[in-house]
């Protein structure tokens, strides 16, 4: 019998990281990451990746796959991280899924299947995307498919325009291709990290002023070297659009760094709001000694 799937979910800064590692040592588990720009190779500070001399021996896997001038879409993801469940349950290891991308997880987890693509017309809707904005596009969105436009942030420019193609190629609403709630496996478990949002911000605004007197400045500008610039994916990661800003002279340092808070917090309550709707997570609260049995105690039999 293959060992169970283990996916950690919840706001950024709620402590998935340390629970992910306690939970694979508890479980004989690897950690494969689900956080879509920790594939980034040496996009470090500031998606609070963790240092190779922290794992505590622990494989990780999905970490450091692309240089940033490569673009990460959801289905090269999907692939790859299902291609290393099956490896580390192979080996009859616990595979621990943990990061903060909502999509990704679900789209590793849950029945999710993949329209193709028009590269002209997705050349064609970028530039739209260019001269009228995100928001314009995600009105055209709410009239063609209203669930879908209700699902994805108006300034998600890159989510709105992958809605619009899948609407213009299938002729079907793109809220018909987003997974079901329904486990690939039914050996999956979710577990979900609790924790009230005044601790949330205060986590928040400490691990943003970590990163900028740890280096995500320099980061920023090593990156922007190797073509940070150029990618859409890569360059819109809340942290380094600020920078990019700051380094631009389109505001100040202290400036930058606030926006970094305020966006970080903004995405973290969009996090967890995505994650309330699904009913099958298991939550635990963040700071509750028990949180590693509990966890354990709700993952299914095997």
């Amino acid at each position: 019998m293959p060992q169970p799937i283990v996916a950690l979910v919840g706001a950024t800064a709620s402590g998935k990281t340390g629970l992910s590692l306690d939970l694979a040592e508890r479980l004989g588990g690897e950690v494969v990451n689900t956080d879509a720009m920790q594939v980034y190779r040496g996009m470090d500070v500031g998606t609070a990746k963790l240092p190779p001399a922290e794992r505590r021996g622990i494989p990780h896997h999905l970490l450091d796959l692309l240089d940033v001038t490569e673009p990460a879409t959801v289905a090269l993801f999907q692939g790859w991280a299902r291609d290393a469940i099956a490896d580390i349950r192979r080996r009859d290891a616990t595979p621990v899924l943990v990061g903060g991308s909502a999509l990704y997880t679900r789209a590793i987890v849950d029945r999710f299947e993949f329209p193709g693509t028009d590269d002209s017309l997705r050349r064609e809707l970028e530039a739209e995307l260019t001269r009228i904005g995100s928001h314009a596009l995600h009105d055209r969105l709410a009239g063609v498919d209203p669930e879908a436009a209700a699902q994805i942030q108006p300034d998600n420019g890159r989510r709105v325009v992958r809605a619009l193609e899948v609407v213009a190629l299938t002729g079907r609403p793109f809220s018909a291709s987003l997974p079901r709630l329904e486990y690939v496996d039914p050996l999956t478990v979710q577990i979900g990290v609790d924790i009230d949002r005044p601790t949330l911000d205060e986590r928040i605004a400490r691990r943003v002023d970590e990163m900028f007197a740890t280096g995500l400045v320099e980061e920023v500008e090593a990156l922007l070297a190797q073509g940070l610039a150029e990618v859409r994916t890569a360059n819109r990661a809340i942290g380094y659009r600020e920078v990019v800003g700051f380094l631009a002279g389109d505001r100040t340092l202290a400036e930058a760094v606030e926006q970094t808070k305020t966006a970080t917090r903004r995405f973290a309550r969009r996090q967890d709001a995505w994650f309330r709707k699904d009913p099958r997570i298991v939550w635990v609260a963040h700071d509750d000694p028990d949180r590693v049995e509990k966890a354990v105690r709700a993952l299914p039999e095997t």
